[in-house]
């Protein structure tokens, strides 16, 4: 299981976050064989390096919306 954690502080949202957020829950409701737990976070106080994204653990700093789907993938082919 992929356990994802998306940055929803306003800061990282109002940055991208919120279109990063529907990125990734479309991609994986069209995807059900991707096993994976999504799900927001508070602000992790590291704005100026945000948006962020966790993923199993490792943060991702200046995630842009379409930089989501390279990161999942990278996760998944591993």
């Amino acid at each position: 299981m992929i356990e994802i954690e998306i940055c929803m502080g306003s800061s990282c949202f109002a940055r991208g976050n919120r279109e990063a957020l529907e990125i990734l829950e479309d991609h994986l409701a069209q995807h059900p064989e991707i096993e994976a737990h999504l799900s927001g976070r508070l602000c992790l106080e590291e704005c100026a390096c945000g948006p962020h994204v966790i993923v199993d653990g490792v943060r991702y700093d200046l995630v842009a919306p379409e930089g989501v789907l390279d990161i999942l993938d990278a996760r998944v082919k591993t």
